[in-house]
């Protein structure tokens, strides 16, 4: 007999020569415990643990029951060594009932050592029969195993041709879809180039017709001179706005000097209404020595004079740059009484202004011949006539500003055109940038954030080095 200790409770147990030679050979067969340790490793566990737990409750109990027995031992010896001879002869009757009750406890213990061993020797069958059960699927899982992997070598096989083929037509239709995309961009810029021509085209003709009308109305006119422009322009209109009007060149020079065109226009009755001495100044843009309108006002009031004529008007194209004559009608009554500078857009209108003005002063003209009559005082019809002049200015500051809001919305046209058209042309750049990227897409980049594509690629790059060796 071969005697083992529990590793756990440090007990000790007697095992024969063939049980303690077979657990030797389970110890020993280090490749059976390699193969089948992970699997039989929890039963195994599950076995220990019930076993150490049956030692463990017959050995609390064992502790507990000897603890008791000692404890009333000790309790009976000290009543003895006090006592007198019923004393002694009570603890000697409780000595044979402890001594009685030790040896069944013993003998308890030797049945329950027993009960231990039979079911030591019961698990250790029990568990050598469960790892030859666990060795024989081992064995069997291992078989499955064996054909699996032939299976699955196959299947890896299958799969590795099919996704070389997903990979080349998936190559072929990147490859289709690029061309497609490289025509669609052809096609696009194509498209976009001859739109953004038109437009431009559009733009520039747009502005180009702009320019010229600004042209036509503040600079001189193109192919006449200044006076047979402002002679046709009121030719056109005589017939039906001034048909009784006189508007003549003044070719008399007796006094010296004369002016370029006399205004003269009457009522009904032949009474005149207003008379007006013009004065045109053109000079071409090659002239070196450049005039200014207040050159040519002294000469036109002394024509205004002698002629007999009640206002002065000098049509000027001179000082082009001038925002002062730019803006409209200019009145230089601080320096010669009724006289007013105008550029040619505006000759029409100071004509028109003034006879309408006059009409309005050949009613106070009237009415002042009748208060004369009648010796009413001179003083009502200064106010009138104030009244007239303020009526007047205000008309003529209201004709000034509207003139001068339609050259700036004039201008403000121009400034939008050309910004579009500056956009437009800006969007070359952004073609020939976008142009660039597409040239530079590779199918490299386009698998670079793509590894199972990039894999496939490179499989099937290698495939075919190794199909041309």
């Amino acid at each position: 007999m071969n005697e083992i200790i529990c590793p756990h409770c440090k007990k000790a147990f007697k095992v024969d020569e063939a049980g303690y030679a077979d657990i030797l050979k389970q110890v020993r067969d280090s490749e059976f415990e390699q193969q089948l340790n992970e699997r039989l490793e929890l039963a195994e566990q599950e076995k220990q643990n019930a076993v150490e737990l049956a030692k463990e409750k017959v050995g609390s109990e064992m502790q507990k029951t000897a603890a008791a027995k000692d404890t009333e031992i000790q309790e009976l010896k000290a009543k003895l060594d006090a006592g007198e001879t019923e004393q002694k002869l009570a603890v000697t009757q409780a000595l044979s009932a402890v001594e009685k009750e030790r040896d069944e406890l013993a003998n308890e213990l030797k049945q329950a050592k027993q009960d231990n061993d039979t079911a030591l020797k019961l698990a250790e069958v029990n568990l050598s029969k469960e790892l030859q059960e666990t060795k024989a699927k081992k064995d069997a899982e291992i078989q499955d195993l064996k054909a699996k992997l032939c299976t699955n070598e196959v299947e890896q096989k299958l799969a590795i041709t099919e996704a070389v083929s997903v990979a080349e037509k998936e190559r072929d239709e990147l490859k289709n879809s690029l061309k497609q995309a490289e025509l669609e961009k052809e096609l696009a810029e194509k498209s976009l180039k001859d739109k953004y021509e038109t437009q431009i085209k559009d733009r520039d003709d747009t502005i180009d017709r702009l320019k010229d009308m600004k042209a036509r109305l503040s600079t001189k006119m193109v192919g006449e001179t200044l006076e047979q422009h402002c002679e046709t322009e009121f030719n056109r209109i005589r017939a039906t706005a001034f048909p009784r009007a006189y508007f003549e060149k003044d070719n008399d020079a007796t006094t010296g000097s004369k002016g370029d065109y006399i205004f003269r226009d009457s009522d009904e009755a032949g009474t005149e209404i207003v008379s007006i001495m013009f004065e045109m100044k053109n000079e071409s843009d090659a002239t070196t020595t450049k005039k200014k309108n207040e050159d040519f006002l002294k000469e036109l009031d002394k024509d205004r004079t002698e002629k007999g004529c009640e206002y002065a008007v000098l049509v000027s194209l001179l000082e082009s740059d001038s925002e002062l004559y730019n803006t409209g009608i200019v009145d230089v009554f601080h320096r010669y009484q009724k006289m007013y500078v105008v550029r040619p857009q505006f000759f029409l209108p100071i004509i028109t202004l003034l006879r309408n003005a006059a009409m309005k002063s050949l009613e106070y003209k009237t009415e002042l011949a009748l208060v004369k009559a009648q010796n009413i005082d001179v003083t009502n019809f200064e106010n009138d006539l104030d009244k007239f002049k303020t009526a007047f200015g205000k008309n003529y500051d209201i004709a000034s500003r509207k003139f001068q809001t339609a050259i700036d919305e004039i201008d403000k046209s121009i400034n939008h055109l050309q910004k579009t058209k500056d956009a437009l042309l800006g969007t070359d750049r952004q073609l020939r940038l976008a142009n660039d990227k597409a040239q530079d897409v590779t199918v490299k980049k386009l698998t670079r954030l793509n590894p199972t594509m990039a894999a496939k690629f490179e499989e099937l790059k290698n495939q075919e080095q190794s199909d041309n060796k």
